[in-house]
């Protein structure tokens, strides 16, 4: 593996991220007034096909670009995606448990010096789902998995342990800021709340050298919230 320094970071988080802002702020908004679709709909479709397949094929490139044999095994060990033991499971559980609480004192703390503000994005907010709109249940499960797939093994499993021969111990650190570049398009009162998961998922990524952990954080926190936010939980 080659190192991926400051400047590849910049450019790949970047570039990322201008993708995600060009797909939420103009290529939704536009298919959603042209059809009158509501825009869950189009987030839905054009966010895994334009932006989380992307990031599966930009890992493939890396890794191809490193000579990386596409051997099943081979790619387990290189993007360490090793069976979880114990240890990396008591450690999901804390980082879930401590971004959790995290992210709600953020939150929290914004309502009580800004008032109320919005936690979900214009591109992603719609009503709680009602009988004749459970469909939308299984457009969503697919994206789901694209979504903490695509990003896991290209930013932890593929960049990541290449960080780590740049930075070293703090790799994770970097990785995070990289990720938070990402989000950029969420707004500024949801990256505050993001911080949490931002920094503790990549840390614990690391520190277990399994991204597992990873997957089952980012799977963890992303999916109940959807289901919950589908049924008018939250």
């Amino acid at each position: 593996m080659k190192p991926f320094g400051a400047l590849k970071t910049l450019i790949v988080f970047s570039s990322a991220s201008l993708l995600l802002l060009v797909v939420t702020h103009f290529i939704i908004p536009f298919f959603s007034a042209v059809t009158g679709v509501e825009t869950i709909i189009f987030w839905l479709l054009c966010a895994a096909l334009l932006v989380f397949l992307p990031l599966v094929i930009t890992a493939i490139i890396m890794l191809k670009s490193e000579n990386q044999s596409m051997e099943l095994t081979s790619l387990i060990k290189r993007l360490r995606f090793h069976k979880p033991d114990k240890g990396d499971i008591l450690w999901s559980i804390g980082g879930i448990i401590a971004i959790g609480l995290i992210s709600s004192l953020l939150m929290y703390g914004q309502e009580i010096f800004l008032g109320a503000i919005e936690t979900q994005p214009a591109f992603m907010s719609f009503e709680p789902l009602t009988p004749g709109r459970y469909w939308i249940l299984a457009l969503w499960l697919p994206y789901w998995i694209l979504n903490i797939m695509g990003e896991e093994i290209l930013w932890r499993g593929v960049i990541l342990p290449r960080q780590e021969i740049s930075f070293g111990k703090k790799a994770w650190i970097v990785n995070g800021i990289g990720w938070g570049i990402f989000h950029i398009a969420f707004g500024w009162h949801l990256m505050i709340t993001l911080i949490p998961i931002l920094l503790i998922q990549p840390y614990i990524a690391q520190k277990r050298k399994n991204n597992w952990t990873s997957v089952i954080i980012h799977a963890t926190i992303n999916g109940p919230s959807f289901i919950a936010i589908s049924f008018g939980l939250l």
